[in-house]
């Protein structure tokens, strides 16, 4: 493939995943003012709950389906789904047709982030993707930074509408080019799909969050609604803990649990996700109503938040790498998270931005700390062949427990502001023909008010989202308790090389085990080819009188015929003349020869056995770093067969 077409589609597989990221927290800072259009403050959790219950649900399914029947043709699919689906939203009329509307944007979000990191595997050669999978790394710390900013100056200069149609011109572009440039892989992997596994799980987990969302607010919990959705929950998962026992590849497989880390690490993971997206959604709505600033500004004061998730999540990332000890981080990071959210449920209409700020930096510190370090315990833990959907499982735990947050905590607020504002009628005269409800249905009535009823009202919404956060620290709490049961085990050294979308990504790409030990591989070897390691090949195959770059043109050449000199110096990156010398010894020594004309490069027939030799020792290196995964006949296989590729002596595609 030519550079040029590659680039295309990378950009157009990350602008695909830009948009599912981006619309976990976009909606976040357009909430108020899409409540105020809509009405029905009290179904506001919905508006993200449906899009991320979607999102998590599905991915299993585009995964192995994109093995099966082509990631192209599914990947087309999910920007048509996503596509039209944003469309929806922005032409939605009520809070029900919005809330529908994100659960199809939600699964077609969801297939985004799965087949674009898998297809970067398929167009990108072995020698430069770990590079390219920290492009896409990037992707979901850009969003979770920029998206409550786009969110706000959309609102503000354009319409709330906007935050769903800015997603079609984009989406539009990544998909013709995904259409036009792509090439179709020929190689499909059949898999036996576990449909009812999938339909089981998800349908129990939407049961749960209608009851967590309806439970003593729309229906008391005696209600048989109430009833019959625990019953069928319960139904549900019996069920599912059936089918998981028959299936051949269960979406989930009940064995998981029998292990400390993996339970341990997704009952935290779940918690940490209910006080993130918790904190999310009802942040921006005490900013605009309680302290009145505009959508865009809401935006900015949660900057602090997901700054200090990057940079601590950034932080631990680098500690654990260096220091192979991860334990403390969970740890650490739960009870700086349990602090933040204490320090929030302080916050009053009278509260200073810098106290605000400073407050959510703690929260974002503690968040960043904690929930990259849960994917690295699972993946530490379990063995070769369930590592793959071990890793979904708990970021899959993480999403719902951000379902279950935002549908929770939801509930907090309405119940606390509806009984707030019945005392405030019962004991405060209000203008004539005002109605409290229209307080609760849309919050921009209150800036209309008289100064002293308007001060009631602004501490009536401050005291109902301080609670949110008074609830919602203890339940983090818990997750401090738990991370204490989390077992230090040596660090694998695939383990090692961080993938930071994973950590902050709400949804895990569902891949095979060979799969997740391959992205850690290839990051890794990323980071060894970076330091002295052509100088240290070298050595290992009686080279080690050349310069590291005379190894290195050898392992380019190898596999090739004529290759054009001034196509070598470019891959490297110097000047013609700057690498002339370390050809010229390879010359001397007879492993190179020129042609005619001094314009191309050839290996001899004892550069081709040195060639042959450095690739030999490549795998030879790579299997040592995939010791403690213990013998697998086909790990030493993928080894031989990416060891070419990372050295270049393989012809590009």
């Amino acid at each position: 493939m030519r550079r040029r077409d590659l680039w295309f589609i990378l950009v157009a597989l990350m602008l695909g995943m830009l948009l599912a990221a981006l619309d976990q927290t976009i909606v976040s800072t357009a909430l108020p003012t899409i409540v105020s259009d809509l009405g029905g403050l009290d179904h506001l959790s919905w508006v993200v709950t449906g899009y991320m219950l979607a999102s998590a649900v599905s991915t299993p399914l585009w995964g192995k389906l994109g093995d099966q029947y082509g990631r192209k043709r599914l990947f087309i699919t999910a920007i048509v789904i996503f596509l039209a689906g944003s469309a929806l939203c922005g032409l939605s009329q009520t809070m029900g047709h919005l809330i529908a509307f994100r659960g199809l944007q939600g699964l077609g979000g969801g297939g985004l982030m799965v087949l674009a990191q898998a297809i970067v595997g398929d167009v990108v050669p072995v020698r430069e993707r770990g590079r390219y999978q920290g492009l896409f790394g990037g992707v979901f710390a850009v969003s979770s930074v920029v998206g409550p900013l786009l969110g706000g100056l959309f609102v503000d200069h354009v319409s709330w509408r906007w935050v769903f149609y800015i997603n079609l011109p984009i989406g539009v572009v990544a998909l013709l080019v995904i259409v036009y440039a792509l090439p179709s892989k020929p190689e499909r992997t059949r898999h036996r799909i576990d449909y009812a596994g999938v339909v089981l799980l998800g349908g129990a987990t939407f049961c749960l969050v209608l009851v967590t969302t309806w439970g003593g607010q729309t229906y008391a919990w005696t209600d048989p609604v109430i009833v019959g959705l625990l019953v069928a929950a319960a139904v549900m998962l019996g069920l599912w803990g059936f089918a998981e026992t028959r299936a051949k590849e269960p979406v989930l497989p009940l064995r998981l649990f029998r292990m400390r880390e993996f339970t341990m690490a997704s009952l935290v993971g779940f918690v940490v996700g209910f006080g993130m997206f918790g904190a999310l959604t009802y942040l921006p709505l005490f900013m605009q109503v309680v302290y009145g600033v505009s959508a865009t500004m809401s935006g900015v004061h949660l900057v602090p938040m997901m700054a200090g998730m990057l940079g601590f999540s950034i932080l631990s990332g680098r500690l654990i790498a260096r220091t192979g000890r991860y334990r403390l981080y969970p740890i650490l990071g739960t009870a700086v998270a349990t602090v933040g959210m204490l320090l929030l449920s302080t916050l009053t209409e009278h509260s200073s931005t810098l106290t605000v700020s400073l407050y959510l930096l703690t929260l974002g510190a503690g968040l960043g700390l904690a929930v990259q370090v849960l994917v690295i315990v699972v993946q530490n833990s379990v063995g070769h062949a369930d590592l793959g959907v071990a890793t979904s499982g708990a970021t899959f735990f993480r999403s719902i427990g951000g379902s279950f947050g935002v549908a929770v905590l939801g509930s907090v607020f309405t119940s606390r502001l509806r009984d707030d504002l019945a005392e405030v009628v019962r004991t405060t005269p209000l203008p004539q023909g005002f109605d409290p409800a229209a307080a609760q249905a849309d919050p921009t009535v209150i800036q209309r008010l008289p100064p002293q009823l308007r001060g009631d009202f602004l501490h009536i919404y401050a005291d109902s989202i301080a609670t949110v956060f008074a609830v919602a620290a203890p339940v983090v709490a818990v997750a401090f308790v738990l991370s204490w049961f989390i077992p230090q085990r040596r660090l694998r050294e695939t383990t090692k090389a961080i993938d930071l979308g994973e950590g902050l990504g709400a949804t895990s790409a569902e891949r095979s085990s060979l799969e997740e030990v391959e992205r850690g591989l290839v990051r890794l070897a990323d980071t060894e080819l970076r330091r002295d390691y052509y100088a240290r090949l070298g050595a290992a195959v009686g080279m080690g009188d050349f310069p590291p770059q005379s190894v290195w043109v050898v392992a380019r050449l190898a596999g090739h015929d004529w290759v054009r000199a001034e196509q070598l110096a470019a891959r490297a990156k110097v000047p013609r003349a700057r690498g002339r010398p370390y050809v010229d010894r390879l010359v001397e020594a007879g492993l190179v020869v020129r042609s005619p004309d001094g314009e191309s490069l050839r290996l001899t027939p004892e550069g081709e056995r040195k060639a042959a030799d450095l690739v030999v020792r490549c795998g030879h290196t790579l299997r040592a770093l995939l010791a403690d995964w213990g013998d697998h006949p086909e790990l030493a296989l993928m080894c031989d067969r990416i060891s070419p590729g990372l050295l270049g002596a393989d012809r590009d595609r």
